[in-house]
């Protein structure tokens, strides 16, 4: 499992990051605070607290995880 962090300030960032989530072929889960969900799921994204970065974990090969984190980046915690 391989992970990176997002930061998600506005129902169009959950809405872009649903959207890049929606279109990997492998399974994604993110956690925030107590809480953990399919980063699938436009509205349980908003059981997370959306106010700190929220962790993303994905379950692929290295060539599946580089290219998520690519459509991910203006999304990333830097």
């Amino acid at each position: 499992m391989q992970q990176f962090r997002v930061q998600l300030h506005s129902v169009q960032d959950v809405e872009i990051f649903v959207g890049i989530v929606t279109a990997q072929p492998f399974p994604v889960t993110v956690s925030g605070g107590s809480h953990e969900t399919s980063g699938r799921s436009f509205m349980e994204m908003f059981c997370l607290d959306l106010n700190n970065p929220i962790t993303v974990s994905a379950d692929c090969s290295e060539e599946e995880f580089a290219r998520f984190r690519q459509e991910a980046w203006a999304l990333m915690v830097k």
